[in-house]
């Protein structure tokens, strides 16, 4: 599955801050009977965002009018539990970009990755710093640098306090998901963009 190519996302951001969020939260089994990966973003955190009559839970960060942004901030282990891809499928469907965290389950970044969510793992201390920013103004931005791998935090205000206030920190990549995420590839796009390469080593081992 092709993606847009990414480079720099430059957003506001939606706070999850609970812990061990498993894949059967992100999106419940009972969702899993469709054979494609669109419409999975209405039931992301279905059974957090509503209750049993199917109203929305004004305390949930995703219904509430204060929060918005294509980047999900959650808490340490996301997406822990079962490897359903369709985890990553609801949460890029939902319209997030990009999901960040002190730490990820491996099945569920290699799938975030596949289908264009970008991952970015950071520290406890500055994903701590970047949950009391939000709680402080909602405003607050982030901007992810997938080419420099750089994600930083900056406070709302004019431009000149702003570059003040910014923190920065360094994330890592597999070098080749970076590559498709910043060229819009997958695995078979990947390959065509390299055909020739392919198709001239084949000729020097015969």
């Amino acid at each position: 599955m092709s993606t847009k190519k990414f480079h720099t996302i430059e957003s506001t951001a939606v706070p999850l801050p609970i812990e061990n969020v498993d894949t059967d939260q992100i999106i419940p089994a009972r969702f899993l009977k469709a054979t494609t990966r669109d419409g999975f973003g209405e039931n992301l955190f279905r059974d957090w965002r509503f209750d049993k009559n199917d109203q929305p839970k004004t305390d949930f960060a995703l219904n509430s009018s204060v929060y918005s942004g294509t980047i999900l901030i959650g808490g340490k282990n996301f997406g822990s539990g079962s490897s359903r891809e369709h985890a990553a499928w609801a949460i890029h469907d939902y319209g997030f970009k990009v999901v960040v965290s002190s730490f990820f389950a491996d099945i569920f970044k290699n799938n975030a990755l596949n289908n264009g969510l970008l991952p970015v793992q950071v520290s406890e201390d500055f994903l701590s710093r970047i949950f009391q920013a939000i709680e402080k103004d909602a405003s607050s931005m982030l901007k992810v640098d997938l080419k420099n791998q750089q994600i930083t935090l900056s406070a709302s205000g004019e431009p000149s306090l702003r570059a003040r206030r910014s923190q920065s920190e360094r994330f890592d990549i597999n070098p080749y998901k970076k590559e498709c995420l910043l060229n819009g590839y997958d695995d078979i796009d990947f390959l065509l963009s390299i055909k020739e390469t392919i198709a001239q080593f084949e000729q020097a081992r015969t």
